[in-house]
Order: structure tokens, then sequence, then C-alpha cells
């Protein structure tokens, strides 16, 4: 997998990595932890919780002691919820990962060195506070201009439900067929996969479309970015990054990603989960304003809930109604290998 990350000058994460779970119950929350298992498996030693915690990546669980004998040489804070704080109840739990040795990393919106206790602990015994979610400095608002190369993004229906992991299999998938490509890397979890990145939801809303444009730079006529996407244009709180991503990106083909049978928007109670026939038409709508050759390549289900049968029968299904491929890039098979044709054939 072809990675353009980490560049001159950018951060090396130690690794290692201990997974911190924190208290987490909804799983949805802990996206960062199943993807570093997922995608980063090889850095990854164990996980750790706090009191509470009902969420697991399968993982061994383990003591910040215990990991840094193993081999650990950071602790990631593997949650991403509603907001990217650290509750008090976190605080004993990262200042003993210090103590024990490791490093913290982070991905979350509040700064380490603002959650009290930890920066005069890290000083102390000369440990690192990282924060992945820092964007560059000096983002340029967009120009619109349509950039040379061919571009993948991955849109949702909501949240949390696939994106990254279709991004990555897009990636691994091209980069099978000896396509030259890059996964680019647009939240905290694809950047600590990837390396580096642009954090799309810590930029401020009239540079968002600058930053997907520095993201995903002038190419090869015949080199493909697969843009990780965020968020979703139907989500009541996070629609504004996804279209700046939209826009910036300018994407010559999408790929929708769902998850069946999720019905309501995370974090959202009360709003419902738009169609994919909904999320097609509007991000047409929208991404024409910055490349009116978009197309939609596919569609991207998540499909864990389903047995085999059931998931095969229901993705057939879909394509049938939709007249487009649809495949679970983890299940694999002749139906992705079908969205990687269709995703290619758009843009030839």
């Amino acid at each position: 997998m072809n990675f353009p990350f980490p560049q001159a000058g950018a951060t090396v994460l130690p690794q290692p990595y201990l997974l911190f779970l924190g208290d987490t119950t909804e799983p949805g929350y802990a996206k960062t932890a199943f993807g570093l298992r997922d995608w980063a498996g090889d850095k990854c030693v164990g996980e750790t919780v706090c009191a509470g915690a009902t969420v697991t990546t399968g993982l061994e669980r383990m003591t910040p002691t215990e990991a840094v004998a193993r081999g650990a040489r950071s602790l990631v804070i593997a949650v991403a919820n509603g907001g990217g704080f650290i509750p008090p109840s976190w605080r004993a739990s990262l200042i003993d990962a210090l103590e024990a040795g490791l490093d913290i990393v982070s991905g979350m919106h509040v700064r380490l060195a603002d959650v009290p206790g930890l920066a005069e602990t890290a000083h102390r015994l000369g440990r690192r506070l990282i924060d992945v979610r820092t964007p560059p400095a000096d983002i340029p608002v967009a120009t619109g201009r349509k950039r040379s190369g061919k571009r993948i993004l991955t849109v949702g229906t909501d949240c949390a439900l696939g994106k990254k992991y279709t991004a990555l299999a897009l990636v691994g998938a091209l980069a099978g067929r000896g396509l030259d490509c890059d996964f680019r890397a647009t939240g905290q979890t694809g950047i600590m996969i990837a390396g580096g990145g642009i954090p799309m939801d810590a930029i401020i809303s009239d540079f968002e479309a600058g930053a997907a444009e520095i993201l995903s730079p002038d190419a090869a006529p015949d080199h493909w970015d697969v843009i990780e996407g965020q968020g979703s244009l139907m989500h009541p709180a996070y629609a504004a990054v996804s279209l700046g991503l939209l826009h910036g990106s300018q994407p010559d083909v999408f790929v929708v990603c769902h998850e069946p049978g999720r019905t309501d928007m995370l974090g959202t109670s009360g709003y419902k989960l738009p169609s994919v026939d909904e999320v097609i038409e509007t991000t047409l709508l929208l991404g024409r304003r910055t490349n009116a050759a978009i197309r939609c390549g596919g569609l991207s289900f998540n499909t864990s809930a389903l047995g085999a049968a059931e998931a095969d029968a229901l993705m057939a299904a879909e394509s049938e109604r939709l007249g487009l491929p649809v495949a679970d890039p983890i299940r694999g098979g002749p139906p992705f290998d079908r969205l990687i044709d269709s995703c290619l054939a758009a843009t030839t």
C-alpha cells in the first residue's frame, strides 16, 4: 500500500502503540482503535481501559507497565468521542502511562498539554505529548482550480461506518493492479496509520476546501489519490467538513459508504439516516460545483453485522436496483473487483 507520508520534517510517531479505550461503551466511538487494529496491527501490542468500559478490540488487555515490557513506546488515545474531549475520569490512567514510560499520542480536539496534570508529569519524566489533530499553518483559501491527476473520495450516509476502511481497501486494490496511487488521510486514525495527512475537522471552515486542495496536489495524469472521507453531507453536526472536503478534493469518482441496518445518525438522536439514493444525488449536485464530470463509482457496504449469505443477497439486490456495483471491501471477492472496475472506468 502506497502512503505519501511521512514527509520531511513530519512528526514520527513512537511505535508500537498501546491502545487506550477509556471508559467507552459505544463501539462507534472506538473507530480509532479498530482502525489501528485492522490496518496497523503490527504496530499495536495491546489495549488498556478505564473502569466501566465495555468496548474491546480483542487485543490483549494489559497495564501500561506490562505494555512497556512488551516493547510499547506510546499510549494512543484510540477513541473519537463527540466533541473530541478528554474527561476527568481518564486523567489518572494517562498519568499512569507517562509514569510507566510511555509517550501519549492523541487525535482529540483538546490539546494534551491543556489536560490538568499531563504537561507537568510529561515534563518531569521527559515524555512527549503528541497531538495528531494539529493542522498545518498558513492553509490557503481554495482556488477551485482543476488539478491534474485522478481522485476518488469516499463519502457516507453517516459517520463511523467505513469511509476510511473503504479508502484503504481501494488503495490496496489499485496498487495491486499496478497503478500509481496514494492514500490521503483526513482524520486522526488515518494519519496514525499513514504517518501524515491533514485533520480536516480541526480546520476553520473557510479553509476546509483549501486544505483539501493542498492535501491532494497536482499529479501525473495516471496517478490516483484516494481521499479518506469525513462525516456526511447529511449529518446535522458534521456536514460542513464533508462539503469542504468534497469541493476541495474535486473527486472524479466517489464511493458511497453505508452500514445496512443503521437507522439513526450517530450521536444525534432523532435524525434518521438518509438513503443511499439521496446521498448519491446530493453528492453529484454539490460536487459538480468544482468538478462537472464527477461520477459515482459504486457503493461500499459495511456488512459486518450480517452473515455471508445475507450480505451477498443484499448487495446483489442493491446493485441491481441502483445499476451500480455494491461491495463490502473487507469481504472482497468479485463484487469488490467490479467496484474497482467501475471506479477506473468512470474517468476513462
